[in-house]
């Protein structure tokens, strides 16, 4: 499954490792430190729109989202009901025979 992230980007759900609200970030001297360093290798993918609200962390590359946490949270676990529901496809072809 796919999440968009905001900014016409869109991610699969299973790279997501993490997603970090955006003013937690500068108060963790690690966090900016790997931020860093990750830009440095060109890994950082940064919004166009002019606030950033989330990162979020895949597996290759780091994104920098205008959509909260709380809004990205929600979608994932759309996602998430969404794979866990059955097929009934047949089921319901069955019902109208």
């Amino acid at each position: 499954m796919f999440i968009h992230i905001g900014d016409d980007q869109v991610i699969q759900s299973k790279d997501v490792i993490g997603i970090i609200d955006y003013n937690l970030v500068s108060s963790s001297t690690i966090n900016e430190e790997m931020l860093e360093q990750l830009k440095q290798k060109k890994q950082v993918v940064v919004s166009d729109e002019p606030l950033t609200k989330a990162v979020v962390i895949t597996s290759d590359k780091v994104y920098y989202s205008p959509l909260s946490v709380l809004t990205l949270r929600k979608r994932t676990s759309m996602i998430s009901t969404i794979s866990r529901l059955e097929d009934y496809s047949e089921w319901n072809e069955e019902e109208e025979e």
